[in-house]
């Protein structure tokens, strides 16, 4: 997904160790969107180089689970990288780093949930 960050939250760490960063981007599409990911464990550090305004292409897995009768989805970053434009060096030199990337679901936490 492309879009331009509008907000970035800080890390969250609860009781069980688990770790979470959030942020928003807002989509390029006709009807632009804000849509919400998360990044846990080593690719929080991906979420500590952006900054409000960066133009990104993030790469996602959908992450699903049901806790006490609700159900929640979760959108999980596992790249971030710069989709041109204006971008931070920092995003930029990190942009190419495939070994903080795969998607593979057993790299990804659980949510808390």
């Amino acid at each position: 997904m492309v879009g331009s960050v509008k907000l970035i939250e800080e890390t969250q760490t609860f009781a069980s160790g688990f770790s979470k960063r959030e942020f928003v981007i807002t989509t390029e599409d006709k009807y632009p969107q804000d849509v919400k990911f998360e990044a846990t464990k080593e690719k929080i550090e991906q979420v500590d180089r952006l900054k409000e305004g960066d133009h990104v292409k993030v790469s996602f897995n959908i992450r699903g689970n049901e806790y006490k009768g609700r159900y929640y989805v979760n959108l999980q970053a596992w790249k971030i990288e710069n989709a041109g434009g204006e971008v931070s060096p920092a995003l930029d030199a990190a942009g190419g780093d495939s070994a903080s990337g795969g998607g593979n679901l057993d790299d990804l936490e659980e949510s808390p949930f």
